[in-house]
């Protein structure tokens, strides 16, 4: 008993330097893929981001939930079509996807959240006009590509110490919803506000040069090299989102973006908290810093509108 407490004392210090650091953070984190539709796996994905809010990091959540607009609409002997990798999103299936993402997924993390506290509040694109967006093509129907973010919204929420959670429903100068990919959102949000790091939970261990070699897992990679992985343009399409993201980010300002497997046990807290890190890191160019660490960003917006 006594060799049992002592490692998990060990674990305390280990973490303690990165929750000095992290303090007053904000943390952007794309949620979706297996840890969202396995009950256990969304229970400690939850309990995490309840703990790093606690410990003082703001975190700000964008989710999707292609899995069960797939279900739904398949049940509702509707179409379930892609194209580049996008859904086709004709007007009775973005239906189906607002009564999903808003009306049921968003729902669900908001209350399990809550459970320990009232500390969420459940948003989609629409609201406040956060996520701004136009038609892609006619092709794809309603499938949206993100113009503008208003952070004034996730501002005040933050603020006032909740965390966002923001389901991937964007709306157009046309006043009609459109559907846009949760990785396309959390890149543009995290960009906008400045946020220290983005981090993009999904279902395998982090980004691959060969997804058919597992031993070509890459841990790092700077800004330029992401660039020019993009122009190679042999990333599988359900990554390529996800790298676009996180140059995105990084382009704008942000520290760090991170690309883990959600389907790891408490992944978020072993790459916040530990010397060790998991997955992908995406770093700026020249970077010389250690994995992982917090130290203060070179922009965040978020941080001068609550202090300023």
């Amino acid at each position: 008993m006594f060799e049992q407490a002592l490692d998990k004392a060990e674990v305390l210090i280990e973490a303690l330097p990165w929750i000095k650091e992290a303090t007053g953070k904000t943390v952007v984190i794309k949620y979706g893929g297996a840890a969202m539709v396995d009950d256990e796996l969304r229970e400690n994905v939850m309990s995490d981001i309840v703990l790093m809010k606690l410990i003082g990091i703001n975190p700000v959540i964008v989710h999707g939930g292609g899995k069960d607009i797939t279900r739904l609409s398949e049940q509702l002997g509707l179409p379930v079509a892609f194209k580049d990798g996008l859904r086709v999103t004709p007007p009775e299936v973005m239906d189906i996807v607002k009564m999903v993402l808003v009306g049921k997924v968003n729902q669900e993390l908001v209350a399990q959240l809550n459970g320990h506290g009232h500390i969420a509040v459940g948003l989609n694109g629409a609201d406040g006009h956060i996520v701004k967006a136009e038609q892609v093509s006619e092709e794809l129907g309603l499938v949206g590509s993100v113009t503008a973010i208003d952070t004034t919204l996730i501002a005040d929420l933050v603020t006032n110490d909740y965390i966002p959670l923001i389901a991937s429903v964007a709306v157009g100068a046309d006043g009609r919803s459109y559907n846009v990919n949760a990785d396309v959102v959390a890149g543009e949000v995290a960009a906008a506000i400045g946020a220290h790091k983005v981090i993009f939970l999904t279902d395998v261990d982090g980004l691959y040069r060969d997804f058919s070699d597992k031993g070509s897992l890459i841990s790092r990679l700077s800004l330029a090299e992401a660039r020019a992985l993009l122009e190679e343009g042999q990333l599988a399409k359900g990554m390529l989102p996800k790298l676009q993201s996180c140059v995105k980010a990084l382009a704008s300002g942000v520290f760090r973006a991170h690309i883990l497997n959600g389907t790891i046990p408490h992944a978020l807290l072993i790459e916040v908290f530990t010397d060790e890190g998991i997955g992908t890191m995406i770093v700026p160019d020249e970077d010389g810093l250690s994995r992982g660490g917090f130290v203060a960003a070179p922009l965040d917006n978020l941080a001068s509108k609550l202090h300023g």
